[in-house]
């Protein structure tokens, strides 16, 4: 007899004990250990205390970009705020601002500035010689943005200001522009907070487990994978923000990000959150290496991708404006590289809503998951109570 077809509740070698304890009877399941898959079951949690509620990550680590990003607690550079009023309402771009603020608010209470090594040393925005068109177009709506954004966070203090260069940045704008309010964190501590919050509060996280499709069936939601033959469970939340086109069909694309990050440099005295060509590219002091991001701009077509891969092209135009721009009077190495999927689209405000009965998801959060991944994930629970 066929040991699989005898007893089947999946294909994996699982017992009696560990199906019962962790797939059976499932109240809630969440696809994606990401920042808003976390703050989700945290969220359920709260308001379930004796829920059984899964995550299931498709990699070993969360698979996305909440594990990968820069660590900038930001709202948006200048450039970036005047683009957005391109496409976007001023009240659309002021609510988008004033939901990073509160969402960055939100991840503060939820793990500590200690915890998330929060620093608030300000942010810059760099604008190349090449760029003196864009310089000179931030310089002169200078006072409108800082109007808008000091009007959608409620503050009197001047949010932007112009500086000159104290970093000794190379063809670059003699001047820049500082943001106040902008701060930074560290990445790994805060997702290993998030993970230690959800296991204390008896959360499951299933880590290479990967959800291939869904379907109603009897009241209830049907979860398939290769890992397994079929779970069910009351109520699914999909949180996988960049990978979601490979659920549901929502207005959502994938967007890699590829980073580097040097080895240590002596004397190191670069500090504070960097921006430069409308938040194309960003870079930062880490443990006193320099942790540089971006260039999809030079490939839109070719980024618009899950497959976490490297590009030459990229890597090599962010070790040109290393060598050209940051750092142009020091030696460095490059220590690692690596790629993050963001989730993106048309609108920069990000999906949360009822798919069907019993099914939500909480996607699009435009290259902003630090910022607004822990209100969305809230968002997202409470709305299966409504």
């Amino acid at each position: 007899m066929d040991l699989v077809l005898f007893f089947n509740p999946m294909l994996m070698n699982l017992s009696y004990w560990e199906y019962n304890s962790w797939f059976e009877e499932l109240d809630f399941a969440i696809v994606g250990s990401g920042i808003v898959g976390l703050s989700c079951a945290l969220e359920l949690r709260a308001k379930n205390p004796e829920a059984k509620i899964v995550v299931f990550e498709r990699g070993v680590l969360p698979s996305g970009a909440s594990s990968k990003n820069a660590g900038f607690a930001c709202f948006g550079s200048v450039s970036e705020i005047l683009e957005d009023l391109k496409t976007h309402s001023q009240e659309d771009v002021m609510a988008l601002i004033r939901k990073r603020v509160e969402g960055l608010h939100q991840l503060r209470a939820l793990i500590g500035d200690e915890q998330l090594d929060y620093k608030a040393l300000g942010g810059y925005e760099l604008f190349t010689l090449e760029d003196e068109q864009l310089y000179e177009s931030c310089r002169s709506k200078l006072s409108v943005v800082n109007e808008l954004v000091k009007e959608a966070i409620s503050t009197k203090k001047e949010v932007f200001s112009v500086k000159n260069d104290p970093f000794s940045f190379r063809n670059v704008q003699k001047q820049i522009i500082f943001n106040h309010f902008e701060a930074q964190l560290d990445t790994g501590k805060m997702m290993q907070s998030l993970i230690q919050k959800c296991i204390e509060k008896g959360i499951f996280i299933l880590n290479s487990t990967e959800i291939e499709s869904f379907s109603s069936k009897n009241d209830q939601i049907l979860l398939k994978s290769s890992r397994f033959n079929e779970i069910f469970t009351k109520k699914l939340f999909i949180a996988t923000n960049g990978f979601a086109r490979q659920l549901i069909n929502e207005e959502i694309l994938p967007a890699r990000a590829q980073v580097l990050i040097t080895k240590p440099i002596s004397n190191l005295q670069i500090k504070g959150t960097f921006h430069l060509d409308r938040g194309y590219y960003y870079f930062r002091n880490i443990n006193d290496r320099i942790l540089f991001g971006g260039g999809r701009n030079l490939n839109i077509k070719g980024e618009t991708t899950t497959n976490m891969e490297l590009t030459e092209q990229i890597q090599n135009h962010l070790e040109h404006l290393l060598t050209t721009v940051i750092l142009p009077n020091t030696s460095f190495e490059i220590e690692q590289r690596w790629s993050g999927i963001m989730g993106v689209g048309s609108r920069k405000s990000p999906i949360v809503k009822k798919l069907e009965e019993n099914v939500y998801c909480g996607i699009r959060l435009g290259g902003m998951g630090v910022a607004i991944g822990s209100l969305v994930g809230k968002e997202l629970a409470e709305m299966s109570t409504t």
